[in-house]
């Protein structure tokens, strides 16, 4: 029996052996089948969410980029970017489009735009929203989405270091340009200061990581802005760097229906538009025609219901500010104003703010049915 057993034992147990290999490889390449599979599925949708093991290490990438327009490859969504129907082809209030019309023309020797169009019903007013302005400070709203384009992409890091370099140093608003030069700053916190206190420099650092002033145009015209381009770093005094509020609200109004950008950097759009510090503007006006004129302009609409992501510009002879408005039904709409005129005249400013203003009326929801508790 015992030399009847060793025999047995001496065929079945490479037997076994070899069924234990073949049944092992049987699921590693289920196993890999799987995982080649989802991370094809991720990338056709232009992102991965892949193990660390599968990254590229772009801490390698040099500081200054060299990417041209094919190697930055950021047209995964072009397609379905220009079929984004944002024309005139909604309902218009003509009534608002009037009063803007009529505020306008009160103001002699002032070129002004406007555009409003509700996310929900695509309704919408208007006044020239074609038309090409000085884009001043308005310009950093698609500037910020490119980058954000670009962190969903892989090809910048959130949290990416960048040097504060002599070349790139602008006048103005902002407290970069006044660091050593060579010092390193993430891109998180240089995109926020671009929206925060309008940050020159960090905005002029942002444009030369994202490839300099021909990708970023490229990058506009992808995303369907035909007005929008960069001729000169900031701050471009002269207004050479030109936009249109229908660029503008287009610009907000892509990212906020998800067709741009991936829902966590469409949250950090959303996070780093919500710093903006000046909200005299659209904020104030659209406040101003809720019936209160109180200082504290972003608590005061929050209390109401209301907040408005925005960002503003001014080089003097131009004035823009173009927002997402969410109101108290959390309904949405986007809002674009732009004005030249004298440099400094007051009435550019106040124009803008009488034109949001307008819209208040027009802005408030529905009454509730819900009964009352």
């Amino acid at each position: 029996r015992n030399h009847s057993s060793r025999r047995e034992s001496k065929y079945t147990r490479p037997l076994k052996i070899i069924t234990h290999l073949f049944l092992l490889g049987i699921g590693l390449g289920v196993i890999a089948g799987s995982t080649l599979k989802t991370i094809a599925l991720q990338k056709q949708k232009g992102y991965s969410t892949s193990s660390s093991w599968l990254s590229i290490n772009w801490i390698s990438l040099p500081k200054r980029s060299i990417l041209n327009s094919q190697s930055l490859n950021l047209g995964r969504n072009k397609k379905k970017i220009l079929k984004l129907d944002l024309s005139l082809k909604g309902t218009e209030i003509t009534a608002l489009s009037q009063r803007w019309r009529a505020l306008a023309n009160n103001q002699k020797g002032i070129e002004a735009s406007g555009y409003l169009l509700f996310l929900d019903d695509k309704k919408f007013a208007q006044l020239t929203p074609s038309a090409v302005l000085p884009a001043a400070s308005s310009i950093k709203i698609p500037i910020l989405v490119t980058a954000l384009r670009m962190v969903d992409s892989g090809q910048l890091q959130w949290n990416e270091l960048v040097e504060v370099r002599k070349e790139l140093i602008g006048g103005g608003a902002g407290w970069l340009a006044y660091q050593p030069l060579g010092k390193r700053f993430p891109i998180h916190e240089i995109a926020t200061e671009m929206i925060r206190v309008s940050d020159n420099t960090a905005t002029n650092l942002l444009i030369e990581r994202i490839g300099g002033i021909n990708i970023l145009n490229e990058q506009f015209q992808e995303l369907g802005l035909p007005s929008t381009k960069v001729k000169n770093l900031l701050p471009d005094l002269d207004g050479t760097n030109t936009t249109s509020t229908q660029d503008l609200t287009r610009t907000i109004a892509i990212v906020d229906s998800g067709q741009v950008l991936t829902p966590r950097t469409r949250d950090l759009f959303r996070e780093v538009m919500s710093t903006s510090k000046t909200n005299r503007l659209l904020p104030g006006g659209l406040l101003k025609g809720l019936g209160s004129e109180k200082n504290d302009v972003d608590y005061n609409l929050l209390i109401k219901g209301y907040r408005v992501y925005n960002k503003t510009g001014d080089i003097g002879i131009a004035y823009a500010d173009a927002g997402l408005i969410q109101m108290p039904d959390n309904s949405r709409a986007v809002a674009g104003f732009m004005v030249k005129g004298p440099y400094n005249d007051p009435r550019s400013a106040e124009l803008i703010r009488e034109m949001s203003a307008a819209m208040a009326p027009f802005l408030k929801p529905k009454k509730s049915n819900q009964p009352q508790r």
